[in-house]
């Protein structure tokens, strides 16, 4: 893969210094944060509307709605030939976002929002969930050349840390507890419109020069350059991933190690029930705990684009399958907490690193079908991982899960390291 040299990375303040770039990321940072309301406000109103529905199975439905028609959408860019400029996908994002967000608000702050409604709203709403994720990343790593892209894979860490787990679901917990959390719906809808106002106003081009006469020849010439720049349908991700082994094993990678965290919020609950005596009060504290690391972790990012980014991965991965062995092992809420905030600090990292060294060995047509690849991996890895933990946290109890979770994720570090540190020559 042909990366950038560590030497040449920008920092955050350079790439921010192009205000297109800082307008794009300002806007991801509100849009953020009203989705990190939903992350409270959504369970709250899936309770107060399920009916007869058992809770656990309304949450459930709730929570796995926007993820159908997002994930077709994103296979078919990703492994398909489907061509849809990175722009205007996240403008059908924010434009599909903010009016079934508005609806659905309206509707629960009218007492007429009922479950049926809610996961048809987030079924059809988020079919540019995943698509609209990956062309954020795209958009923003388009506007700076090889030297920024390190940075700008940064800030959006930084953006989704703070405001997406920190400052979200605090002010969504108080919109809820003070208001309703259809007010919190109509915030998510009103973050999706600054988002594509940031857009616009980002990407909004210069006028044309006007147009002058141009003789016989010169429009002939103008022709074959046009048919001459006409490009062929672009490729499949599946045949650029087989042809970039680099990729397909570092997407593995990148699959496992989010699917292999997932126990850990299962185990979680738990383990600070049982093993730390304590109430839903402490378990908000740990991830509170977990939050600030990682947004510790997502500006050291920042400090540490000069190091090698092969060796870098790895050790995060190595890194943080160290935390929940060593979080099974502590038997008090202040030791808990610093694991788990070390944890953040070190976890915090790896998508920006991972994104930037992906992009950096990829040709310009190739970024959009590999990209969306990856954000829906990482997406579906979720889902994924939560469905296989609860059995084996249940057949391992809370203590073995997380161990069990640390060592899986140890096994990964060897492939990450065949995937990254092959020569180049074979990517």
């Amino acid at each position: 893969m042909t990366t950038t040299t560590l030497e040449a990375n920008q920092s955050y303040r350079a790439v921010l210094r192009d205000r297109r770039v800082a307008g794009l990321l300002l806007g991801d940072l509100l849009a953020n944060a009203g989705t990190g309301m939903i992350l409270v406000a959504m369970p709250v109103q899936t309770l107060a509307i399920h009916g007869d529905v058992p809770r656990a199975v309304a949450v459930g439905m709730v929570e796995a709605a926007p993820f159908v028609l997002s994930t077709v959408l994103a296979l078919a860019i990703g492994l398909g030939r489907v061509n849809i400029p990175p722009r205007t996908l996240l403008v059908a994002d924010c434009v599909l976002r903010s009016l079934t967000f508005a609806t659905l608000g309206v509707l629960a702050l009218t007492g007429r929002l009922t479950l049926p409604v809610l996961i048809g709203g987030l079924f059809f709403g988020a079919t540019f969930r995943m698509a609209g994720a990956s062309s954020r990343r795209l958009l923003a790593t388009s506007m700076v050349d090889g030297t920024g892209r390190y940075a700008v894979n940064g800030l959006l860490g930084v953006n989704t840390t703070f405001a997406l787990y920190i400052v979200g679901p605090v002010v969504g917990g108080l919109i809820v507890a003070t208001t309703s959390p259809g007010v919190a719906l109509v915030a998510d809808a009103a973050g999706a419109l600054i988002l594509l106002t940031a857009v616009a106003a980002s990407t909004s081009r210069s006028p044309s020069p006007p147009a002058t006469p141009s003789s016989p020849a010169t429009a002939s010439s103008s022709a074959a350059a046009s048919r001459a720049s006409r490009r062929p349908r672009p490729e499949s991700g599946w045949r650029i991933l087989r042809r970039r082994p680099v990729a397909a094993r570092l997407l593995v990678v990148e699959f496992f190690f989010n699917f292999l965290y997932m126990p850990i919020e299962i185990a979680l609950p738990l383990f600070v029930r049982d093993r730390l005596d304590t109430d839903a009060t402490g378990l908000g504290l740990m991830w509170g705990a977990l939050g600030l690391g990682a947004f510790a972790g997502a500006a050291l990012v920042n400090q540490l684009r000069h190091l090698p980014q092969r060796h870098l991965l790895i050790g995060i991965i190595a890194l943080w399958a160290l935390c929940p062995v060593a979080l099974a092992t502590v038997e008090t809420l202040p030791a808990a907490m610093v694991v788990f905030a070390l944890g953040g600090l070190v976890w915090a990292p790896f998508t920006p690193v991972a994104y930037s060294f992906l992009q950096s060995g990829l040709a310009p047509d190739e970024q959009q079908q590999v990209v969306t690849l990856w954000t829906t991996g990482s997406m579906v890895a979720a889902p994924l991982g939560l469905l296989v933990g609860g059995p084996l946290i249940e057949l391992s109890g809370t203590a073995g899960g997380m161990v069990l979770s640390g060592a899986l994720t140890l096994l990964l570090v060897p492939i990450a390291a065949f995937a990254v540190l092959r020569p180049r020559s074979t990517a």
